[in-house]
């Protein structure tokens, strides 16, 4: 089993403590660490991506890195929390 990146842990972390049902959802079909990984890869993907973006706009690439920190991060590691 591939080990979780510090992307695949913060994803974990977060998923645990605020999307419980996800979690216990994935764990039952075990595809839990295939959807971290997953996160992983478009995590970094994105950023990548974002950041030269942003360079290419004249961001330097501590700002760019933020700025796309910032819109990814949301979009696969910090999922909005479950209602009830």
């Amino acid at each position: 089993m591939q080990p979780l990146t510090q992307y695949g842990r913060m994803a974990e972390q977060h998923w645990r403590q605020f999307c419980p049902k996800l979690v216990a959802q994935l764990e039952a079909s075990g595809q839990l660490h295939a959807m971290l990984l997953e996160a992983e890869e478009r995590t970094e993907a994105d950023l990548d991506s974002l950041r030269r973006h942003f360079i290419q706009q004249g961001l330097t690439w501590q700002q760019a890195h933020d700025r796309a920190w910032e819109i990814v991060r949301e979009r696969y590691l910090f999922l909005p929390p479950e209602t009830d």
